[in-house]
Parts: C-alpha cells; sequence; structure tokens
C-alpha cells in the first residue's frame, strides 16, 4: 500500500484510521475536510479544489481521506492502489458522530481553519446527520461500483470496529 484512500460517512472513523495507516506505513497523511472548509466555512470551487489537490495525488505515496466525488471526481481513486472503506453499522457511527458533534459545540474546538461545529449544520436542513444517513445506504451501491471502475485499486471493506482494529493490526507497528 503506497497511496491509501480511506472511506466512509462521517463519524465512521475516517480520520482516526487514515492517521494510523499513515503513521504505521510512514506514509503522508491528507485530510481532504481541511482543504475544502476554509475560514468561515467558505469553500472552494471544484477548480480551484482540483488544482489544490492534483498535486498531492500525484505524489508517489500518501493516505488521502475523504471523498467529494462531485469536485474532484475520480482525482484520488485513480492514483490510489488501495481503497479502505469503512462501513460500519449505523450503531456505531451515528452516537460517534453524535457525541463528536456534541462535544465539539459545547467546547468550541477548532475544526479547520478556524471553523467550529454549529449548532444549524447538525440539526437544521440540510443537515450533517440526514447527509450521512442518506450517505450510508447510498455507498452501499456507490462505493463498490466506483472501485470496481478502477481495476487497479484493491477495496479492502471493514464492517466493524474488530475488522479495522485487525487490519490495523496487520500493517505493522
Amino acid at each position: 500500500m503506497e497511496r491509501v484512500s480511506v472511506q466512509g460517512v462521517p463519524g465512521s472513523g475516517k480520520s482516526t484510521v487514515g492517521r494510523a495507516i499513515a503513521a504505521q506505513l510512514g506514509l503522508p497523511y491528507v485530510e481532504l475536510d481541511a482543504l475544502h472548509h476554509g475560514p468561515g466555512w467558505s469553500e472552494p470551487t471544484a477548480v480551484e479544489f482540483v488544482r489544490v489537490v492534483a498535486p498531492l495525488a500525484a505524489q508517489e505515496r500518501w493516505v488521502i481521506d475523504g471523498r467529494y466525488h462531485g469536485k474532484l471526481g475520480d482525482l484520488v481513486i485513480a492514483r490510489a492502489d488501495t481503497v479502505v472503506w469503512l462501513d460500519l453499522p449505523i450503531r456505531v457511527w451515528l452516537p460517534r458522530l453524535a457525541w463528536r458533534s456534541v462535544r465539539r459545540l459545547v467546547l468550541r474546538e477548532e475544526l479547520w481553519n478556524g471553523n467550529r461545529e454549529q449548532f444549524r449544520m447538525l440539526f437544521v436542513r440540510p443537515n450533517l446527520f440526514r447527509w450521512a444517513w442518506d450517505k450510508h445506504f447510498a455507498d452501499r451501491t456507490f462505493v463498490p461500483q466506483w472501485v470496481g471502475a478502477h481495476p487497479h485499486a484493491r477495496l479492502i471493506r471493514l464492517r466493524s470496529r474488530r475488522e479495522v482494529q485487525r487490519f490495523l493490526g496487520t500493517l505493522g507497528p
């Protein structure tokens, strides 16, 4: 594994797993959310975002967490040799997402570029929970087809916390 794309809904552990893979394999780690969410929750256009991500994806070794398919298309997966899909049950990721979001809201934790969790983003339409719920079910069809269209990329689908831990354990110290 030299170029790893980490996929999953919010709360599934993409960043935690992505950082762990990067640390264990000695690969640079990129969190697409940190690049996409500018100050004041501003977002780059697709052209601007591709301009930032393309040089990172062109590198020989990396772990990139996130998708942004609407803006990046197949830019990342076209270079990935492995896609780690955290397809965890709702009973795992939904409480994680809720706890993380409430903690960030109460503690006013900075996420990226000065941004902080906002109540309206959690519960007002369109909201993070509904988006994650819909994405969870849509990914059941989308991810296998998407990765299948890129035969050079191996899909590793992890469906439980135990599978995630077992997978990380195979990577070494």
